[in-house]
């Protein structure tokens, strides 16, 4: 078994339903007791790692897979009438403060650093945000990260126009190495070898229209995700990193509400991330 520094990271990308394999690889480190000093996170990415931060094992396979056939919170019906395809007040309101309340006390009791990523739609840069007390902060900096553009409401942080984490950097694995921490777990949601096919394009000016540098981020992000795809393979490689990843072909989408499908990620992150305790010790 191999040691890790105990000044070890982890980072979680994000990817909409794939998440369903993130929460699995928590559910199987929670298991096993076993937690780091510092989490950044993205989008779908910040929302497993919370309940990762609150010890609370199943919490978010619960929303992910359980919910999602109960409440039904993926719709156009909620993008047209609350402009979100996902249902802001089932996953951000009802869901931690009463269907499966979120244990705040116990995210505030650990020692643990928790970021999550999100787009500052005023600079169209990434901003690192942390909330160690304030429950309606934490709540909306982890909704700012998971807004995807063009289907979700820009979410307001400390009065500051923000969106999904994701456009401007979807692995934050520098992010970690900037705050200290040299060596990285990565939990990725797609298999390796993994680039976009999708082009950039301009953005029309009648989109975003009052964020231009916004609007800018947006119309490259295809290139800067295959680019950090390039260096997470490129880390990994050289022992920079470790990698979680799913193994067996992706067909799971963001938006799958295929629940058969979810459930067979959701297993195969949680048989991944024993493979990972099994090697790898801190």
């Amino acid at each position: 078994m191999e040691c890790l520094g105990k000044d070890t990271g982890l980072v979680l990308e994000g990817g909409g339903m794939r998440g369903v394999f993130t929460s699995g690889v928590l559910d199987a480190l929670m298991k096993h007791d076993y937690h780091f000093p510092y989490v950044v996170a993205v989008s779908a990415g910040a929302c497993n790692g919370l309940s990762y931060m609150s010890n609370q094992p199943r919490r978010a396979r619960y929303s992910n897979i359980d919910m999602l056939k109960k409440y039904d919170y993926i719709s156009l019906k909620s993008l047209i009438v609350d402009g979100s395809i996902f249902d802001p007040d089932v996953l951000y309101q009802r869901f931690p403060n009463e269907i499966l309340p979120f244990d705040y006390e116990a995210y505030r009791c650990n020692p643990a650093i928790f970021e999550a990523v999100t787009t500052n739609c005023l600079t169209g840069r990434a901003e690192y945000l942390s909330e160690p007390y304030d429950a309606t902060r934490l709540t909306a900096i982890v909704k700012a990260s998971s807004s995807l553009p063009f289907v979700a409401q820009i979410t307001m942080v400390d009065g500051i126009p923000m969106l999904d984490g994701g456009i401007v950097d979807s692995i934050p694995v520098l992010r970690a190495v900037e705050q200290g921490h040299p060596f990285n777990v990565v939990v990725m949601t797609r298999n390796r070898g993994y680039r976009s096919t999708e082009r950039d394009m301009d953005i029309p000016k009648m989109i975003y229209r009052d964020y231009p540098r916004l609007r800018v981020a947006l119309s490259h992000r295809v290139r800067v995700y295959n680019e950090q795809l390039d260096m997470v393979e490129r880390m990994e490689d050289w022992g920079e990193i470790v990698v979680i990843r799913p193994q067996r072909p992706m067909d799971v989408g963001r938006m799958c509400q295929d629940v058969d499908k979810l459930e067979r990620l959701y297993e195969e992150g949680f048989a991944e991330g024993e493979k990972f305790v099994r090697n790898y010790r801190l």
